[in-house]
Parts: structure tokens; C-alpha cells; sequence
């Protein structure tokens, strides 16, 4: 697990045993634990560093902790925060609710209805800070691109071009690290929808025990510890595009609502007996043989018969490694700095085009980036690349002519020129590189 996957709790306790006892029984790789005992030594941590949920004592020994909740909204109004009460003190912990904390519990609590609570309350505040990522991140984003003109990337577009102005479910297959995100992405900007949010969830990172939530919702009261309503992807994706990666991984009980939102654009809440209508461009995607999942009674046969109406398979890398130059061409000028170039070796090239990338487009850039931080001067030669590509590179860097890498990236910079209509700046924004810098590769 990265850091950044890394779920960041503070807890705002007097009383050092319960502290001692949330950092042991809830801390661990996925969830760290901050603790304060104090109003000041609270705002101090929630000043110092970004947390995803808050546990927060109703009575600190230097303020209220009403007082310090109204702090921490105000620094963070995404942040969620469980209030912690005595049973004498319940009308706190509700004037608490009623000013926007999360939820509550009364000491003695019982750590897994804590826990619990904690991994939805930070689940909300993930979601949230991703919804606000996207709407402000959507104005000025360049359009994305589909590198390559391979014929099988040709086919994809075509595809996409197709079906992009309908309403159709659309699933994405290939191999892991094919770019099923980039190409979900890429269909909802040629939709109509592409004003709205397009929202994207790996199925395969749903908590168990909160994957209809997340999805749908739930109503107050729905069970234990929903003291308040709360609104799933779906209603978040309202007139938007909903994708859904891994939908393979999606329990069974689960599916049959999906399969009810794709037939009749309604849906149910958790604990709630109303329907609500929704409308939303939902689009699927797996690295999964689903047909044989269906056979194996592991996947619903209706639903996959509904999600595959029109299914776009991705081809792996090595089914298209002619489109390596100018995917090399188009990393490499995303991950330069400034007006500094960076390039790879003729010889490095053709380590890249001999290898068969099990890891396909992920996998490629990744060793891009790792090239570039040893390279030297922004050129990134074969011993900058591993070991297993400079070995199978060795045998064929005689084998096939390579057009050269200055040429390959002037094409890929004129085929971004006549996208955005010859705007040089918009060119410039899109390729990450400065407009000096876009005026000197055309003229090299």
C-alpha cells in the first residue's frame, strides 16, 4: 500500500488509556494514527497535516470540543469528524451532529461499531475532496489523448466515436495496465455528458460491508450508527458518467441492483423504500473472463448480458508496438521539467520496441520515469532502463530501422497542432512542455 493510500486519523482525547487504545486496536498499514489531548495540541496536528477522519472528545481539559469542531470545518470543511461523549453529555454530541459532525458514540463505545463508523466517516471525506477535485479540475483540463495510430488504436476510437453520443453501457476489457481509465475518461469528453462529473471506482477497493452504501446511499437509520443520510456514487454522477473498473469483483447480491439502475435509470437507498430516478452514463471495466464467471455462477448472466451490449477490447502493448515511439515521445514530454528536453537512446528505443510489456502502458511508464531520474542531461540510454529490457534488447537492437526519436516526436507535436486547430499554447499545454521549448522542437 502506498502512502497515499494511507487513511490519516486524528484523535483529540483527555484520557491517555483511550488513546492508547484507538492507536492499538485501530492503527495498522492502512489506517495512522495522530493523537492530541488537548484543544490546542489538536488544532496544533490539524494545522501541521491533512487528516481524512476525526475522533474528537466532547470535554477537553482547555475548551469545548464543540469549539474545536467549528475549527477544524473551517480549515477543512470535507473532513469528517465522529464525535466521542459521555452518556450524561448526549445533547453535546447531538448540538455537534446539528453543526456538521459526522456521528457519535458514548463511552464505553465498542471498537467495532467505532471502527466502523471511522472507515465510513473517512471514506465520505475521500469522496468528497475527489468530487471537488474533479469539478474544478474539469474546466481547465486539456482534452485526453489516445496515443497511437495503430490500427487496433484506430479501431478503438473508432468505437468510441460510435458509441459516445448514446446512452449505451459500454465494457472495456484487456489486460491490467491497458488504460481502461484513460479510455472512460476519453469516451465521457466525447459525450454530451462531458460537463458533468465522470466519476471512477475500483470495484475491487469497496469495503464489503459498505459497497451498497457507497453506491446507492443509504437513509437514516438504515442501520446501525446511519444517524443521518447519506448520498452514494450514483447520485454523485447524476447526469454524469459513472465507471465502474473491475465490475467482476462486485458481489452477487449487489449486482441485481446495478442491473435495475441500467434498465430502469432508478435505484433504492440503503433503508429506503422510495426510488429515486437517476441519469447516468454507466460504463464498465475488467481484466476478467466474465462469460467464464458467468459459467462458474460467480457473475450474474442478465447483468453481463446488459453490460456488454457494446464491449471495446483494448489490446495489450505488445499487439501494438508501433505505437511505442510516440507514446515514449508523449510521456517523456509530460515528465520533463521546464525547458529541460529529455529523450531516450536510439539504442534505448529499441530495447523498449523488443520488449513485450506484460505490464503494458502502466508498466511503460513506469520505467520512463524511473529512466529519467537516472539519466543523465534528460537522455535516457539503455543503462538507465532494467535489467530485463536491456537484455532483450541486446539481441535485436540490429533486428528493425527505427525512424529517429527527433522525427517521431515532431510528428507526434504537428498530429497535437492539427487537434487543436494550429493553437500553439494550447499545443504547448497539452504536450507539458513551455512554448520555447514547442517553437525549437519544430524548428530542430
Amino acid at each position: 500500500m502506498t502512502a497515499a493510500e494511507v487513511l490519516q486519523v486524528l484523535v483529540v482525547d483527555d484520557e491517555e488509556g483511550i488513546r492508547r487504545l484507538i492507536e492499538k486496536e485501530l492503527g495498522d498499514e492502512r489506517r495512522r494514527i495522530t493523537t492530541a489531548d488537548s484543544v490546542q495540541t489538536g488544532l496544533a496536528a490539524f494545522k501541521k497535516a491533512s487528516f481524512d477522519g476525526v475522533l474528537l472528545d466532547m470535554r477537553l481539559p482547555d475548551g469545548s470540543g464543540l469549539d474545536l469542531l467549528e475549527h477544524f470545518q473551517d480549515l477543512d470543511p470535507e473532513v469528517q469528524v465522529i464525535v466521542i461523549t459521555g452518556h450524561a453529555d448526549v445533547d453535546n454530541a447531538v448540538q455537534a451532529m446539528k453543526g456538521g459532525a459526522y456521528d457519535y458514540v458514548t463511552k464505553p463505545f465498542e471498537l467495532d461499531h467505532l471502527e466502523l463508523l471511522l472507515e465510513r466517516a473517512c471514506q465520505r471525506t475521500l469522496l468528497q475532496r475527489e468530487i471537488r477535485t474533479l469539478r474544478h479540475a474539469q474546466a481547465e483540463q486539456p482534452p485526453r489523448q489516445l496515443v497511437g495510430r495503430s490500427p487496433r488504436m484506430d479501431e478503438v476510437r473508432f468505437l468510441l466515436g460510435k458509441v459516445a453520443p448514446t446512452d449505451v453501457p459500454v465494457l472495456l476489457t484487456g489486460e491490467s495496465g491497458t488504460g481502461k481509465t484513460l479510455v472512460a475518461q476519453y469516451l465521457h469528453d466525447l459525450s454530451a455528458r462531458s460537463g458533468h462529473p465522470c466519476i471512477t471506482k475500483n470495484c475491487g477497493a469497496f469495503q464489503k460491508d459498505l459497497i451498497r452504501s457507497e453506491l446507492f446511499g443509504h437513509r437514516r437509520g438504515a442501520f446501525t450508527g446511519a444517524h443521518e443520510a447519506s448520498e452514494g456514487l450514483l447520485s454523485f454522477a447524476n447526469k454524469g458518467t459513472l465507471f465502474l473498473d473491475e465490475i467482476g469483483e462486485v458481489p452477487m447480491e449487489v449486482q441485481s441492483a446495478l442491473l435495475r439502475v441500467i434498465e430502469t435509470k432508478t435505484f433504492r437507498r440503503v433503508g429506503d423504500r422510495d426510488e429515486q430516478h437517476v441519469d447516468v452514463r454507466l460504463v464498465f471495466a475488467t481484466n476478467r473472463n466474465l462469460q467464464a464467471a458467468v459459467e462458474a455462477g460467480r457473475f450474474s448472466q442478465a447483468l453481463y448480458h446488459r453490460i456488454n451490449v457494446f464491449n471495446i477490447p483494448l489490446p495489450p502493448l505488445r499487439e501494438r508496438k508501433e505505437d511505442i515511439p510516440a507514446m515514449v515521445a508523449f510521456f517523456l514530454g509530460r515528465m520533463a521539467s521546464g525547458d529541460t528536453e529529455a529523450r531516450v537512446s536510439d539504442r534505448a528505443l529499441q530495447c523498449l520496441m523488443a520488449y513485450d510489456w506484460p505490464g503494458n502502458v502502466r508498466e511503460l511508464q513506469n520505467v520512463l520515469e524511473r529512466g529519467l531520474i537516472l539519466s543523465d542531461s534528460g537522455v535516457v540510454t539503455e543503462e538507465c532502463l532494467p535489467q530485463e529490457l536491456n537484455r532483450t534488447g541486446i539481441a535485436t537492437n540490429d533486428a528493425a530501422p527505427f525512424l529517429p526519436l527527433r522525427e517521431i516526436e515532431r510528428q507526434h507535436i504537428q498530429a497535437v497542432l492539427r487537434y487543436v486547430g494550429d493553437s500553439r499554447t494550447k499545443a504547448a499545454k497539452i504536450l507539458g512542455i513551455g512554448r520555447k521549448t514547442l517553437y525549437r522542437k519544430l524548428n530542430a
